[in-house]
């Protein structure tokens, strides 16, 4: 079992023993969503590190868009949870990359591949993405891709 889905189970002991409903019920969510994508598919199988963190980030990001859609429907009760559940998950995620950081990987792989022009997104994108693993969301990273490349 990875060292992650260990530390979700252990901390979800400690938040029921502690009797915080929040964060009780975020990792059971995210323990069951663990749970469904090892047993999707044809044979049975136990979910990596780097699969759990790119699950996790899919399941923040969820949740982000649903608040946003809760606050555009008038309704800040429940985007204000949707938010505190998106912090509980993103406690499991890695530190995100700064603007900085994030520029400075992409203009590595720009330069790396020689791409010089927006059509040579996907060169840049099949290095970049090894690289930032989970460390700043897709759309992010497209966004400063394609703002090199255009620029």
């Amino acid at each position: 079992m990875s060292e992650l889905k260990d530390r979700l189970k252990n901390d979800l002991t400690t938040a029921m023993k502690a009797r915080d409903k929040v964060r009780t019920g975020t990792l059971r969510m995210v323990l069951a969503a663990i749970s469904t994508e090892e047993a999707a598919g044809s044979s049975q199988r136990s979910l990596g590190d780097d699969e759990i963190i790119k699950l996790l980030t899919r399941e923040a990001k969820k949740r982000r868009e649903a608040a946003e859609a809760f606050d555009t429907g008038g309704r800040p009760d429940q985007a204000e949870a949707e938010r505190v559940e998106s912090a509980v998950i993103s406690e499991y995620l890695p530190r995100q990359l700064t603007d900085e950081e994030l520029a400075a990987l992409v203009a590595d792989a720009v330069a790396e591949t020689g791409a010089d022009n927006p059509r040579a997104m996907g060169q840049v994108m099949k290095v970049l993405n090894p690289r930032i693993a989970g460390r700043a969301e897709g759309s992010r990273v497209a966004a400063e891709v394609k703002r090199r490349l255009a620029g």
